[in-house]
């Protein structure tokens, strides 16, 4: 009797077991969520050494790990292809930005022989979200080819942009799920007041709510990618109000006081140097006008913070946010771009907006660019006399505040010296990250993110996917870097627009180079550990290292899809 009943026992252990087992796999497998801010600098955010105020984002940081030599792609699209596949971004087709060249690493498009990390997640079990801007396809028409939308790329749900920029008020290509809508006909959103960075937030936190009422047994995996603080200049005005005086010092005051206090957080050594100011603010006309746009700046990224503090609340109530890993992180470094900022613009703009009837509800943006109009007719404007801010104005905040925004580096946006491509990365993982608080200098790009994934996810990364060969992963999972560890390899690669660089340890080769002439600088080197600011270059000191690193720069290239400039197709 004994036996038998041990034998029932066993059977109703085992029965029990196999009934708790996919729970237990699931609880198991961390949910992820990955966000990312647009056209920042490293030195932007309160916990990078900035004075923005980002309580939530210092919050992550506080209970997780900053990285301080964590790079991207320099430009957004580059970027988000990389991010997304887990390869160097010429592998996925989108070397550049979007177009095509007649080359295989410069393509309108993701190509088929790379998976998105909803594509890889989603087969495991993973239910996959995003919500925000896409930007790696060029066929943004409502009755173009889709299939390399979100939906078609392994993405559940979307809500967002397909472009890369545009109105905070009324934006281009705005989609939920494959479908074009404006901020007026959505059936499913209709807040007092449309801002697109709300708008993200919602919407990822009502495909979090969904998940957590419909599928909560099981992971997901969200994207997040706000267009903040990408131009133009738009922000509420409840935001802005809590920056009035804060830059009225200028250019020179705000980076020499994030200079000094990322030394204090340990961000960067205390030896290191400021690269040369862009401008100097004594000699900087229309001094009100350029404060107002850093106000306007600082208020997005603000308005931004806030909404990732909505992402953890809803986490943190649904019992989630302990096993979910998050990071952030951004696309390039802070945008010189001068985008509505030319004296002449306003008349330029207004004697080409004939049409200033208002629009009607279903009515889409024709264009990304000005000349445009509000929805109830009124033209768009820039230029030094308009103030940013409102849903009429299309303003850049300019290469002076990107100087500051990139502190301490050299560059911007588009270049590959430390300026464009250096971004805070946090991560927060509470279950298995106890150094909270924590510093890492391990260098690392957006190609680890794909593996990180794959290996906390215990997801299996596919040689083939629907009958085509996958590029095997470029990256190493960060995880050995949380608990202390380091990523066997010493080599990273760039390239865009032919400027190039490679990292190989603490030494780090670059150059410029011209997208319309095709003309190359010569090679620039830098020993980061001493020199991060890139401001000591011993190239003509060590001609042979030069060579070495130049010639693995070039096998790369080779093997990446990275074409020679100018561009000219194979023959």
């Amino acid at each position: 009797m004994r036996q038998r009943g041990n034998i029932g026992l066993m059977r109703f252990h085992l029965t029990l077991c196999l009934t708790l087992l996919p729970i237990i796999l699931a609880e198991a497998r961390p949910n992820i969520l990955l966000i990312m801010s647009d056209d920042m600098g490293y030195s932007d955010i309160g916990c990078y050494g900035g004075e923005i105020r980002t309580p939530n984002l210092d919050r992550m940081a506080a209970d997780g790990l900053r990285f301080t030599q964590f790079y991207n792609g320099a430009r957004c699209c580059p970027t988000r292809a990389s991010l997304l596949t887990g390869l160097y971004a010429h592998q996925t087709g989108v070397g550049h930005m979007l177009g095509d060249r007649g080359l295989p690493g410069y393509q309108p498009e993701l190509n088929r022989h790379c998976v998105t990390l909803a594509e890889a997640l989603a087969p495991t079990g993973y239910h996959t979200y995003m919500s925000g801007k896409w930007h790696v396809t060029t066929h943004t028409s409502p009755t173009g080819p889709k299939d390399n939308w979100p939906l078609q790329r392994g993405f559940e749900k979307f809500y967002g942009t397909i472009i890369g920029a545009g109105s905070f008020y009324d934006p281009n290509t705005l989609c939920r799920q494959n479908t074009f809508i404006t901020p007026e006909n959505d059936p499913l959103y209709q807040p007092q007041r449309f801002y697109y960075t709300d708008a993200i937030t919602d919407n990822a936190v009502s495909y979090l709510q969904d998940h957590f009422d419909q599928s909560g047994e099981d992971p997901f995996f969200m994207y997040v990618s706000y267009t903040a603080a990408h131009w133009p200049m738009h922000a509420l005005e409840e935001d802005i109000k809590k920056y009035k005086g804060d830059y009225d010092l200028g250019y020179d005051f705000v980076r020499l006081k994030r200079f000094e206090r990322m030394k204090q957080l340990g961000l960067i050594g205390s030896d290191t140097k400021l690269s040369p100011a862009s401008g100097r603010w004594r000699d900087t006309p229309n001094k009100e006008w350029e404060i107002k746009c850093m106000e306007v700046y600082a208020a997005m990224v603000d308005r931004m913070d806030q909404g990732i503090g909505k992402l953890l609340e809803t986490l943190e109530a649904n019992g989630a946010l302990e096993n979910t890993l998050i990071m952030f992180l951004q696309d390039n470094g802070g945008c010189a771009e001068g985008f509505g900022r030319g004296e002449q613009i306003n008349e330029r703009w207004l004697s080409s907006m004939k049409d200033r009837t208002p629009m009607g509800k279903d009515e889409l943006q024709p264009t990304l660019w000005p000349p445009m109009k509000t929805r109830d007719g009124r033209p768009v404007q820039g230029g030094p006399g308009i103030m940013p801010g409102p849903e009429d104005t299309y303003i850049a905040y300019g290469r002076d505040w990107a100087n500051v925004s990139n502190t301490p580096f050299r560059e911007y946006k588009h270049w590959v010296h430390e300026g464009g491509i250096a971004t805070p990365l946090i991560v927060h993982w509470p279950t298995h990250i106890k150094d909270r608080g924590g510093l890492r200098d391990q260098p690392s790009h957006l190609i680890d993110i794909m593996a990180t994934c794959v290996e906390v996810s215990g997801t299996q990364y596919p040689e083939t996917f629907r009958n085509e060969p996958i590029h095997p992963m470029e990256g190493h999972s960060l995880t050995p870097v949380f608990d202390g560890g380091s990523i066997e390899r010493n080599v990273l690669y760039w390239e865009h627009e032919a400027n190039c660089a490679v990292r190989m340890g603490e030494w780090k080769l670059v150059r410029k180079g011209s997208m319309h002439t095709g003309k190359l600088q010569p090679w620039e080197l830098y020993n980061l550990t001493r020199d991060r600011s890139e401001m000591n270059n011993l190239a003509d000191k060590q001609p042979d290292r030069v060579k070495a690193m130049a010639s693995r720069w070039k096998a790369w290239a080779h093997r990446a899809f990275v074409q020679p400039w100018p561009w000219l197709p194979k023959k």
